[in-house]
């Protein structure tokens, strides 16, 4: 089957609901390995209590992902988007299953190399979201705004599911010899069942949906050179001259263009993620004291942001709540009202005032951030979508990883650092 136009308007709505859930699952497993880490973090304290584990292994998962995202940007017009997503996948699958295998084989001891291999293994969790994360925005940017929403959607809700799977394993393992590292390998075994899915269903069940077929045909034909595996995958091969296509990528405008007429957008997304990870989770583990919840504390915390962080980004699907363009910066910056608030609540507040504070903290990184991803493709052709949405997922990486090193500033002047 040749190419010959974009496909049949009606087409375009076979396999909608589908392609959405199967985005939702893609959107979960992008990140359920990771917020597993993130949620067993009280086994890893009671493990390497000195070695700042919430604070030490994000710093050390975003540099990789931060290199890793930046040269894959520079070149993804080059880069074949089945086979990349599919690598991201496979690799967070392996890092996963090789943590129990770790744990297993030093018997869930602590130690300085123990806690070595384990930064290996998150440095290769960076290395695999950076191939994910904007793989799958970028593939999902030129089709419509629906499918972002939900893999967002499925990347909140890896940290929701991770965490009320915690409070359930500390309530059913609390009282159990070695519960919480029983817990943790539950943890770890359901991730990398989800990963191994996630694979089964981006190689063999997404590329063979009517609506994902009709919009790789279109970008095709609009000069995209990284869908032609996933349209060989289905039996339709592209036989644009060489010509066309190379007229096609020169009409396309520069990563610098993108990168410029849309600085707004990747200035918002960096924002709200220095904010964030400044705050989450390391301040939330080590900063807010002890309170009634005694070791649940910190758990609550996190699942209270993971929660409504998941909820926050289905508002954007009502067309009335999205804030528009010139609005988004004002909620950014508004946002940073968040740092003397949890300074001033950790120091004065009881744990009613933090579990609310964490909770908008949620709201508004989801919210904010689903607006943001989900406006700025408008109005470009396939190629320049693609590559607009891996510019705007390496800003917020960036951020990620300015946060990350910004949120050590918490411990200046605590006696232990």
């Amino acid at each position: 089957m040749t190419i010959a136009n974009g496909g049949a308007a009606p087409a375009r709505l076979e396999g909608k609901s589908s392609a959405m859930l199967v985005c939702w699952i893609l959107g979960l497993g992008s990140l359920v390995s990771w917020n597993s880490m993130l949620t067993i973090g009280d086994y890893y304290y009671n493990l390497f209590p000195r070695y700042h584990p919430s604070r030490v292994l994000t710093l050390v998962y975003q540099p990789f992902a931060l290199g890793t995202m930046a040269l894959l940007a520079y070149n993804e017009a080059k880069i074949d988007t089945r086979k990349r997503n599919l690598a991201g996948y496979i690799l967070f699958c392996a890092s996963t299953f090789l943590l129990v295998v770790l744990d297993l084989a030093t018997s869930g001891r602590g130690g300085i190399a123990p806690y070595i291999g384990i930064c290996v293994i998150v440095g290769a969790f960076g290395v695999a979201d950076a191939h994910v994360q904007g793989g799958m925005v970028g593939d999902l940017s030129f089709m419509c705004p629906e499918f972002i929403q939900s893999f967002l959607a499925g990347l909140a809700a890896s940290g929701a599911l991770t965490s009320a799977l915690r409070l359930m394993t500390k309530a059913a393992f609390d009282k159990s010899a070695g519960g919480e590292r029983k817990g943790a390998m539950l943890f770890l075994g359901i991730s990398t069942f989800l990963e191994f899915l996630c694979i089964i269903l981006y190689a063999f069940f997404f590329p063979k949906l009517p609506i994902v077929k009709h919009y790789r045909r279109k970008a095709a034909l609009e000069g995209s050179k990284t869908v032609s595996a996933d349209l060989a995958v289905v039996g339709i091969q592209t036989q644009q001259s060489r010509e066309v296509d190379d007229t096609k990528q020169q009409e396309r405008l520069s990563n610098k263009q993108l990168f410029f007429q849309n600085i707004d957008y990747a200035l918002e997304l960096f924002l709200i993620y220095v904010l964030t990870l400044s705050i989450f989770p390391g301040f939330l583990f080590e900063n807010t004291g002890k309170h009634q919840l005694g070791s649940w504390y910190p758990l609550v915390l996190i699942a209270m942001y993971n929660v409504w962080d998941f909820i926050s980004r289905y508002i954007p699907l009502v067309k009335c709540l999205r804030l528009p363009r010139k609005g988004l910066m004002v909620g950014v910056l508004a946002r940073f009202l968040f740092i003397p608030a949890f300074y001033f609540t950790a120091k004065y507040g009881d744990q009613g005032w933090m579990i609310m504070l964490t909770s908008f903290l949620g709201v508004s990184n989801g919210y904010l951030t689903v607006c943001i991803l989900t406006n700025a493709p408008k109005g470009y052709k396939g190629p320049e979508q693609n590559a607009l949405g891996n510019l705007l997922v390496l800003c917020l990486l960036g951020g990620i990883f300015s946060g990350v090193a910004l949120d050590w500033l918490w411990l200046i002047g605590k006696q232990s650092f």
